[in-house]
């Protein structure tokens, strides 16, 4: 006989308020009527006494939605719930494109590629790696590969415009909610650094998981990050007009004075192939004039992760740092 799924059976009683509020795009005329461009939806729970200061916003990676932060594909609480355990206010996004957030053409341009299975082995499950040891099903369980992989859709094809509205779109949140941190994930990395860029008053700090990049890279089937470590401009001193000029730039010869005064956390994983790219992403921040570290989890004894370290089997161990680290902000 079959046994029917009911997760609820045995999760705990949760004591938490939550909702969800959106954050509108402009509107645009397409067809000869007015329709909404880009919309942001933002999900937020909060524990019955928020005992921490400042509330903290999850962004999602590259296809994927809100949902990577909720709960893991194993089933367990994610980190949306546990930083709510810690007394956080949390508020989690899907990007614009992504999710709950409405995709059509007319209005946010073309797709890229769909998301394909192939791609989800290649980014996340094990490889040749043998320290790999935590992702939290079997690769040959395709009932657990068609959950995973249902969540995610294709990217717009033009990077530059779909971070510089990610970016937009965040920088409206903090001035509706205040100050705030930043969690970003892979391709929602760039975004902390566009965001502060825009209001460096009201990003608190930014801890990057895993971060897309390194520097100038070309993204496969996403794009290329032309002005370091994003797609889109940032306010550099003095000005750039040229992203060129920052490929032949001296380090230190340009700066970001937005990032000057943010904590920044980067922090990768021990069996990830994208965790090479983080220590170049830290070392171009700095050389203008940002504060940012690399957390590798192996050297605080979280070991066996990969890419995915968000929802992997020991997703907690692998936030508990991250809780060290924000806790010494407030």
């Amino acid at each position: 006989m079959r046994t029917h799924f009911a997760p609820w059976a045995h999760a705990p009683v949760r004591a938490i308020r939550r909702g969800h509020f959106w954050i509108p795009g402009e509107r645009v005329t397409s067809g000869g009527r007015t329709c909404q461009r880009g919309p942001m939806y933002v999900e937020w729970e909060a524990p019955e006494s928020v005992t921490r200061r400042w509330p903290v916003v999850l962004m999602h990676g590259g296809g994927f939605q809100s949902t990577e932060w909720f709960d893991t594909p194993d089933g367990r609480p994610g980190w949306a719930q546990r930083l709510a355990e810690a007394g956080y206010a949390v508020l989690v996004v899907d990007r614009p494109g992504h999710g709950r957030s409405p995709y059509h053409v007319d209005t946010l341009g073309p797709m890229g590629p769909p998301f394909s299975y192939e791609g989800g082995r290649q980014i996340y499950f094990p490889g040749d790696d043998a320290r790999h040891t935590q992702w939290p099903f079997a690769a040959h369980d395709g009932d657990a590969m068609d959950a995973f992989i249902a969540g995610y859709g294709p990217l717009p094809a033009d990077l530059e415009a779909s971070q510089t509205m990610d970016a937009d779109r965040t920088a409206a949140l903090l001035d509706r909610i205040g100050p705030a941190i930043l969690l970003t994930h892979s391709a929602s990395g760039p975004n902390g650094w566009l965001v502060a860029d825009r209001r460096p008053q009201l990003v608190r700090a930014i801890a990057p998981i895993e971060p897309m990049g390194p520097p100038f890279a070309t993204i496969p089937n996403i794009g290329e990050m032309r002005w370091g470590p994003a797609a889109t401009p940032l306010r550099f001193e003095p000005p750039v007009s040229d992203p060129a000029m920052l490929r032949q730039a001296r380090p230190g010869e340009f700066r970001l004075p937005s990032l000057a005064h943010t904590p920044i956390l980067i922090v990768t994983a021990e069996a990830s192939a994208f965790a090479a790219a983080s220590p170049p992403t830290a070392a171009f921040l700095n050389a203008c004039g940002a504060s940012a570290q690399v957390l590798n989890l192996a050297d605080r004894g979280v070991h066996g992760n990969g890419h995915g370290l968000i929802y992997e089997k020991n997703s907690d161990a692998t936030l508990a740092p991250v809780l060290e680290w924000l806790a010494s902000l407030n």
